[in-house]
């Protein structure tokens, strides 16, 4: 029975080792990705034009938050730009917010989105309307929940001209509102400093490309020429979906930080966290259910095993040498996970440190949207957004690759 316990033991070790490598390389990407990541207000400006922007923005029942975006928007210190607001069939006072600014600003384009067709997402849809009717040799896309400090869409001209790109976008500065957000954000972002890591998408010898929904800006030509979100109207996560269509086309794409000139909001509380969850991992289950299962399998471990293992090596403590170590192993990869969570925290999210400390709760929550997102993925309501409901059992997803 002994060696029993130690040959499962030792199995069990193993794979700690591995975590503890897996978590190892999770820091060390995050570390370079804040350090190496370029600035949106940080470069040399060479450019001497102002094309018109048109900066899109799709609302559907954003009545609290719509109006502090459209002061945000029209304070900007940019010559040349037209804001188009699409009402996408709100059922609140959207429609009534949208007309009020459009009286009393002329560079105010009021949309009122006809009726989404079957297939398309309520979003993307939106964007397509709202598209028609801009005039603007560059595009600006940008969320009704998201603020901007006055002189942001001039940075994004210049640095889209003096760096000759196609395509710009923004990493924001995400805002919570409640504990669960809060220590499960930083959980999901340990991630994004990998594979969807700015590093990558700025590397031409790299095909990932992606786009922060709430901040991102493209030439006329190049957003045509890549299908438009017509190309994407199916995708649930339409922003990197769009943005890899773009890296893929070969056009020239940039990500920067912009944390300090842009907010935005990833959950406004815990129904849509919990559909957030949900929609991450829908994509991937469309694509390869087996793959999408040995993902989620794979990031039970990563996240939350080693925190069980270690606590209960703790409270029924072993003798056996195997014992001993498989307590040394899991704490120390419990340490890691607290690491990448305290370095997210603090340096990624500007929150405060008390979060970190509920990273195994984090990490179970997270977890248990993912499994939802899977069981749910072909059902006839897989997703639910904005007060619409979607099944996704006949579109495949390509925003995120398995």
């Amino acid at each position: 029975m002994d060696a029993i316990l130690d040959i499962f033991n030792y199995i069990v070790i193993a794979i700690l080792i591995g975590i503890s490598g897996a978590w190892i390389y999770l820091i060390k990407s995050m570390i370079n990705s804040f350090r190496l990541t370029p600035y949106l207000d940080k470069f040399t400006n060479t450019s001497n034009t102002k094309p018109k922007v048109s900066i899109i923005l799709p609302a559907r029942n954003e009545e609290e938050f719509l109006g502090k975006c459209l002061d945000s928007l029209i304070k900007q210190d940019y010559e040349n730009y037209e804001i188009i607001v699409i009402d996408d069939s709100s059922e609140d006072s959207t429609a009534e917010i949208i007309s009020n600014y459009e009286k009393k600003y002329p560079n105010v384009i009021p949309v009122s989105a006809r009726p989404k067709p079957e297939g398309w997402m309520g979003k993307n849809w939106a964007c397509m309307e709202g598209y028609k009717k801009a005039t603007g040799e560059l595009l600006l896309f940008t969320d009704a929940d998201t603020t901007h400090v006055e002189n942001v869409v001039s940075l994004a001209v210049s640095h889209l001209n003096s760096f000759d790109l196609d395509a710009l976008s923004a990493i924001p500065k995400m805002l919570t509102f409640d504990f669960w957000t809060n220590i499960t954000l930083p959980m999901i972002s340990t991630f994004l400093h990998t594979r969807f890591s700015a590093l990558n998408v700025n590397n031409p010898a790299k095909k990932t490309g992606y786009f922060f929904g709430s901040f991102f800006i493209l030439k006329k030509e190049t957003y045509q020429e890549v299908g438009m979100h017509e190309g994407v109207k199916h995708e649930i996560i339409e922003d990197g979906a769009l943005g890899k269509k773009v890296k893929e086309a070969g056009y020239k794409m940039k990500m920067v930080r912009g944390e300090h000139l842009i907010e935005a909001i990833w959950a406004r509380d815990k129904g849509t966290l919990w559909n957030a969850l949900k929609r991450l991992m829908v994509p991937l289950y469309l694509q390869s259910g087996k793959i999408a299962i040995g993902i989620f399998f794979a990031i039970v471990f990563l996240l939350f095993v080693p925190f069980p293992i270690f606590a209960t090596s703790i409270l029924l403590p072993v003798e056996s040498t195997s014992g001993k170590l498989l307590c040394i192993s899991s704490a120390i990869t419990s340490i890691l996970i607290y690491i990448g969570a305290i370095i997210e925290v603090k340096i990624g999210l500007k929150l405060k440190l008390r979060y970190a400390m509920f990273a195994p709760l984090g990490s179970f929550v997270v977890i248990l949207g993912f499994l939802s997102g899977l069981l749910q993925a072909k059902r006839s309501s897989s997703v639910t957004w904005r007060g619409r409901s979607y099944s996704m059992k006949d579109h495949s997803q390509s925003s995120i690759s398995v």
